[in-house]
């Protein structure tokens, strides 16, 4: 079958309106164009369209510049001259556009032309304006410049962190590999150096941690909101679910998913012959085989990921070996970057770039499928000339991402020659797919206790344990209690992007009715999920779902049947 996925990921959007030479991090260049934008005469429906597409080339070009500068920095968080680069972006160029976006916002929304455009294309886009524009206050502008720069600052506390094991330095990512070694003794060893190295900076995150949830009160409150929580459900566009539908989620979780994930922990702590399941025993061999090693370099994983795309689709392989050619992958741990993996966009070329950590595991190889997965949906989308349309709502971009991984599962055997293995790794993507949503409760869950009661650091510690607890009733803590304790300190998103998470798990509602469609009709479910993908936003969320043949919905009733689902597939894979 001919696929359709076909595009040029190399086709050019020369600049029309800014400048070719234009230097997007000064702004002495960057306000001359604004006020072009602001001054512009505008007397037919072609004209407002063609200023939209020009508020998008100014917009892509500029968001580039801080994407590049971003990239360099989390590359290698100890250079002093790119944390500067980045710095002065946030600081002298991100505070002085959003005055300046907010009057071009306003400026279309109240042009007579505006509501002659046909809603069915720019009706998404008008939500989305009209939301920024009620939200915008210019007393919020410093606050976050105050709050990017405690983000970037959590980002080098962490990317510091090392031990030393074996007479190695190590960073905590290259240490986690020895979680999967069978001698016990061993994993308990590093997880203990690794949690004692978190702990060395405690206070340090615990102090950003409160002034972030500080400044984003004094947001919300600025912004006419009770909380933050209220006001980051605005701020994040969740124009199609409430916080009382995360609590649904919450409850969902807790009695559709927990069961099955109790018993995939029970099996595992049995199988192991050990009294109680520790930290350190999850992601070790239940059955005491080798840790899966997928590849020794990052070439190796490039080739063999090409190869996997190619299976799920010809055109996928070529998008890959292109983002390898053009050297959009930065893949490799290393002392000094930052932790994580994320898949960013340089907006004005179009083009997108995933960073990771890999150092050998199953893990990794996951998690670039996931970053692949998002790679293709801004390709699929580079085509659309709105800016607001060539990405989705995060609910769905993580189902691109969730999806791939699913989709992928059944070529894992490009990695792993041996049935046996190829079996272990396909187990271990399912079972991900289950263990994750608790862990989402948690967090999420968590940021609501946060963001809507006044508390201190001892309260927020209690609410923590509280809330852990209630989702992870599996894991034995006697002995490390002040490790779980701060246990939240890991999970960036907390520090960097509040309220991100649960979009995980409606996303991976997504993804798990995309997989059963695939059981079904392989090929007519990766078809569905790229002709979503090429959507991008320009569509609400629920029918950007049902464009990928799901139902957008993350309560009981829909969590229970593919709980399910899983459950059966793992029976039917065995161990």
């Amino acid at each position: 079958m001919r696929s359709m996925m076909q595009v040029d990921p190399r086709r050019q959007f020369p600049r029309k309106f800014v400048p070719k030479g234009a230097d997007m991090g000064d702004w002495a260049q960057i306000e001359p164009l604004f006020k072009k934008m602001l001054e512009r005469s505008i007397n037919s429906l072609d004209e407002i369209e063609l200023w939209l597409f020009d508020c998008s080339e100014l917009s892509g070009a500029i968001a580039e510049e801080r994407t590049k500068r971003y990239i360099a920095m989390t590359t290698q968080t100890d250079d002093p001259v790119r944390e500067q680069a980045y710095n002065h972006f946030v600081e002298q160029i991100d505070p002085k556009t959003k005055p300046m976006w907010h009057a071009l916002e306003t400026m279309y929304l109240q042009h007579p032309y505006r509501r002659m455009l046909p809603l069915g294309r720019y009706g998404v886009m008008d939500r989305i304006v009209e939301n920024d524009v009620a939200l915008f206050r210019e007393e919020n502008v410093p606050l976050e410049t105050q709050e990017a720069l405690l983000a970037k600052d959590y980002q080098k506390v962490n990317g510091a962190m090392t031990i030393t094991y074996r007479g190695q330095e190590q960073t905590l990512q290259q240490a986690a590999r020895y979680l999967e070694e069978t001698d016990r003794d061993v994993r308990q060893q590093v997880f203990e150096l690794t949690a004692r190295r978190r702990l060395q900076d405690r206070d340090t995150l615990e102090e950003i941690y409160d002034k972030l949830v500080a400044l984003r009160t004094q947001i919300a409150v600025n912004a006419g909101f009770e909380n933050y929580r209220d006001y980051a459900f605005k701020r994040r566009r969740r124009f199609d679910y409430t916080p009382e539908h995360c609590v649904q989620f919450h409850d969902g979780v807790e009695q559709a998913m927990l069961p099955l994930v109790k018993r995939i922990y029970e099996d595992r702590r049995r199988t192991m012959g050990i009294p109680s399941l520790r930290a350190w025993d999850v992601q070790v061999d239940p059955l005491g085989r080798a840790p899966l090693r997928p590849f020794a370099t990052a070439d190796e994983l490039v080739k063999g990921c090409e190869e996997i795309f190619r299976r799920v689709d010809q055109a996928l392989g070529d998008q890959f070996k292109f983002m390898w050619e053009e050297q959009l992958l930065e893949l490799e741990s290393r002392k000094g970057k930052a932790p994580g993996g994320y898949q960013s966009t340089l907006h004005e070329r179009r083009w997108p770039f995933i960073f990771m950590n890999a150092v050998g595991r199953d893990d990794d190889l996951r998690t670039m499928l996931h970053e692949g997965g998002h790679a293709f949906h801004q390709l699929a989308a580079r085509e659309e000339p709105l800016i607001h349309y060539r990405h989705s709502p995060l609910e769905f971009a993580e189902v691109a991402s969730m999806g791939m991984e699913l989709l992928a599962a059944p070529y894992l055997n490009v990695f792993y020659k041996d049935e046996a293995e190829f079996r272990r790794s396909y187990r271990n993507t399912m079972e991900d797919a289950v263990l994750l949503f608790p862990w989402i409760a948690t967090i999420d869950a968590f940021q609501h206790w946060v963001y809507t009661h006044p508390h201190n650091r001892e309260d927020r510690r209690k609410a923590w344990l509280e809330i852990y607890k209630r989702f992870q009733p599996s894991f034995d803590w006697s002995g490390y209690e002040d490790v779980l304790d701060y246990l939240w300190h890991r999970q960036l998103h907390l520090y960097t992007s509040p309220f991100y998470y649960i979009e995980y798990g409606i996303a991976e509602t997504g993804a798990l009715q995309v997989w059963l469609r695939s059981r079904r009709d392989h090929r007519g479910a990766v078809e569905r999920y790229w002709q979503a993908l090429a959507l991008g936003g320009s569509k609400p969320l629920p029918k950007l779902f049902e464009a990928a043949g799901a139902k957008f919905s993350f309560d009981y009733a829909t969590l229970r049947p593919l709980a399910d689902a899983v459950g059966e597939e793992l029976d039917r894979i065995g161990d």
